[in-house]
């Protein structure tokens, strides 16, 4: 935009770029930035109405400071309910209501103030409303952090499955104050760690070595340089893949590392907390090393390892699914609605060894179900 004006990054904050042309943004990382989300918004927009969607549980823990942040805008805010039933067609409904309410147009700002669902939820709302909204993602959970909020993929669950139904739609910007997760369960640190050792085992071996060899534990008391480096190679990780291939077309995949088998424990455990994304993924990755040493692609012991450092942080593995797994053919019939899957096969991203994931499009069904039957019991 011409009447906008660029901000000045501050100097402790670190920038990470999404290069996607003109619809590239930036992701700001640092401490206290919400402070200086006023600042942020006026170098994207001229616009002086934002529209903030949250939940009642974030709202009482930082409405305070948004409302500070954004005293200089005409703010509107939306306030859902926690949880992942949220992000439904009821939820979506919800929020579009209010806006049209209200009589934002696409040229005001939709902003997500919230973890992965609100992020989901208000991404797909932007991407519909008046078929395009400016769109900005606050997130305050470690794990949309490093993961739901780059990449633009938005969407909402239905009966047959997470996140079935969406769009793919970038943000302007991503700004990241590592002060939020100060309020953060330890249960939705951990929850976040899993997308962040995800990055190490798909392609960053050293990252992996790094977590492992003491980074991960201090990531996990939030020690803050130990923390802002996750979060920075995280986001640097999956901007690098964005870029490359920002609609799921083909390397994109390899980011859904232990997602098949996590979104099937998903659905299984139902969306009412019994189970959080990021534990499903956690596990989900165990069993994608353990499946692929199954198959002979990887090495026994380097599957164990994933498995030793995951229970080391006492982050969940598929031993801790077992309440989960007791019905292997409905498993393997949530594993056949994943939107990863073409001509009738199921995609999994599997591995050869840490830091060598790739993607097999045309996964045994009768080994995945052998498998499956043989874990359960």
């Amino acid at each position: 935009m011409d009447d906008v004006t660029p901000t000045t990054p501050d100097i402790n904050s670190e920038i990470v770029r999404v290069d996607l042309g003109s619809r590239g943004y930036d992701i700001v990382i640092g401490q206290g930035e919400i402070s200086r989300l006023g600042d942020h918004l006026r170098s994207i927009t001229t616009s002086d109405r934002v529209a903030v969607v949250t939940d009642e549980v974030i709202h009482a823990l930082h409405g305070a400071a948004i409302a500070e942040a954004l005293s200089d805008f005409r703010t509107h805010m939306i306030i859902r309910p926690a949880g992942e039933d949220q992000k439904s067609m009821a939820g979506l409904d919800a929020v579009l209501d209010s806006l049209f309410r209200a009589g934002f147009d696409r040229s005001d700002t939709i902003l997500a103030f919230g973890g992965g669902v609100i992020g989901d939820l208000t991404g797909f709302a932007a991407s519909v409303f008046k078929r395009g909204a400016t769109f900005v993602q606050v997130p305050t959970t470690l794990l949309a952090q490093v993961d739901s909020s780059v990449g633009g993929k938005t969407a909402i669950n239905n009966a047959y499955g997470k996140n079935l139904i969406g769009a793919f739609y970038q943000p302007r910007l991503v700004l990241i104050d590592t002060d939020l997760l100060a309020t953060l369960p330890a249960r939705q640190i951990k929850a976040g760690y899993a997308e962040i050792v995800k990055y190490g085992l798909i392609d960053r071996p050293e990252f992996f070595e790094a977590l492992d060899g003491g980074m991960g534990a201090d990531v996990l008391s939030l020690e803050p340089d130990a923390l802002r480096e996750a979060i920075s190679v995280s986001c640097a990780a999956k901007a690098d893949v964005v870029a490359q291939d920002e609609r799921e077309g083909g390397v994109r995949a390899l980011l859904n590392l232990g997602h098949t088998f996590a979104h099937a424990l998903e659905l299984t455990a139902g969306y009412g907390g019994a189970l959080l994304h990021g534990e499903a993924v956690s596990a989900g990755m165990d069993m994608a090393f353990e499946f692929s040493a199954r198959l002979g692609l990887c090495p026994a012991p380097t599957a164990q390892r994933v498995q030793d450092h995951l229970s080391g942080l006492s982050m969940p593995t598929r031993a801790d699914m077992a309440p989960f797994l007791t019905d292997p053919d409905t498993l393997l019939s949530h594993m056949r609605q994943d939107k990863k899957n073409e001509g009738g096969n199921i995609t999994l991203i599997l591995a050869r060894g840490i830091g060598q994931s790739f993607i097999e499009k045309s996964a045994s069904e009768a080994e995945l179900n052998a498998y499956l039957k043989d874990i359960a019991t």
